[in-house]
């Protein structure tokens, strides 16, 4: 369980809605769509640099995020996942397949699956740029219209970039 001692939130209006940042001291420990219920709210609680980095990604302007994270739960099977995403490219995707042979379990397909359902920082590691092997979308743990949107989002910003070179 989650020290509440040490562990709060502050919240990030995107597009998308609010974003419920959840810190454990200075390190980013859980986003989520959904507002913490056995958790504080404290304002400030993130840091300048992770605000400017979401209002820039939400703006299409940065495909990066330099905030420190750690995860508080998951297996080491579930963190092996979660750092693969890491390698996606913004404005790209990868399958659960890839994935999984990313990690050297090529036959842990459904298990990937399972392992990106509890991602607990979504967005900043993007779980959303994974899909089914025939090119559709998959499942969502925040619901799959935001998981299309961050996509399309991507897509669209990755484009305009390109046009403008």
């Amino acid at each position: 369980m989650v020290d509440k001692l040490f562990t709060a939130y502050d919240v990030f209006v995107s597009p998308l809605g609010p974003l419920y940042l959840i810190f454990s001291g200075k390190f980013l420990s859980g986003v989520s769509f959904t507002k913490p219920s056995q958790l504080s709210f404290k304002k400030n609680t993130a840091p300048d640099s992770l605000i400017k980095e979401l209002d820039s990604y939400f703006r299409g302007q940065s495909d990066s995020f330099s905030q420190k994270i750690k995860f508080l739960i998951g297996t080491d099977f579930e963190n092996k996942v979660w750092a693969a995403l890491k390698e996606i490219p913004y404005g790209e995707t990868r399958t659960y397949k890839w994935v999984a042979e990313k990690i050297g379990k090529p036959a842990a397909v459904r298990a990937v699956g399972q392992a990106l359902s509890k991602n607990p920082v979504p967005v900043i590691i993007p779980c959303h740029r994974v899909i089914e092997s025939d090119g559709s979308i998959g499942g969502y743990s925040s619901g799959v219209n935001v998981k299309k949107r961050l996509l399309e989002m991507e897509y669209y910003a990755k484009m305009n970039k390109m046009l403008k070179r």
